[in-house]
């Protein structure tokens, strides 16, 4: 049982380390990649809200 608190002090030890290497990035970069990663998920929707609906129309025709 002690070993298992160690190995745990341990770890929230270790993951502090690790924290203070990483590279955050800066409020122009962040702000420049949530842009990006919202103009992605727009477009992806358009795109196959058109396929969605190029498909839907071909299944009527053929279902008549």
């Amino acid at each position: 049982m002690a070993g298992g608190e160690k190995n745990i002090g341990k770890f929230f030890k270790d993951v502090v380390l690790e924290m203070k290497r990483v590279s955050w990035p800066t409020r122009k970069e962040l702000t420049r990649y949530t842009w990006v990663v919202l103009g992605t998920v727009a477009f992806i929707t358009v795109f196959f809200a058109i396929v969605d609906y190029g498909i839907s129309s071909v299944v009527r025709i053929l279902l008549g």
